[in-house]
């Protein structure tokens, strides 16, 4: 799997209220979900952000509550990655389960803006904004599998002999 696009940069503990307030949270319509990412945190982000876009963090990315919507509005509104330097972990599986690669990179330096191509197949993030190549710890095959069906329910869907 092969994802490229650019970088909105935010801080560490980034919770899962700041990524999705809890008060949009009552709804089964993804999209509404999407329209309310990061709006606590970033007013600007879905007016600045292009479909493909990478969300950057810092330590402890997703901490707070387990709630899968947190990852769900980052996917549907076309965020195609997230890397930090470390993620709370019940947003780690939350990520995969749903289909959003997420990417530990605890010594990055990338920036606001920054153009990032990202190889999960061999385990390479690319920033070519600033021509460096971060080596991250390759993925299991198995959750690689899982993004490139698109999740877990997609995965287990297809590979029913377990």
């Amino acid at each position: 799997m092969e994802l490229k696009g650019f970088s909105h940069v935010y801080g560490n503990n980034i919770d899962t209220d700041r990524i999705i307030p809890g008060k949009y949270t009552k709804t089964l319509n993804l999209q509404d979900l999407a329209d309310h990412v990061l709006e606590d945190l970033d007013p600007e982000f879905r007016i600045r952000m292009k479909k493909g876009d990478i969300v950057v963090g810092g330590e402890n990315f997703g901490c707070g509550s387990s709630r899968e919507q947190a990852p769900l509005a980052l996917k549907t509104a076309g965020v195609s990655a997230v890397i930090a330097r470390s993620f709370a972990r019940i947003f780690f599986r939350n990520a995969i389960n749903i289909g959003l690669p997420v990417i530990e990179i605890n010594n990055h330096t990338i920036i606001q803006d920054d153009e990032i191509e990202i190889n999960l197949s061999k385990g390479h993030v690319q920033n070519l904004t600033q021509n460096k190549t971060h080596q991250v710890t390759q993925m299991p095959d198995v959750m690689v599998k899982i993004l490139n069906e698109g999740g877990l329910v997609n995965y287990l869907k297809k590979f029913k002999n377990y």
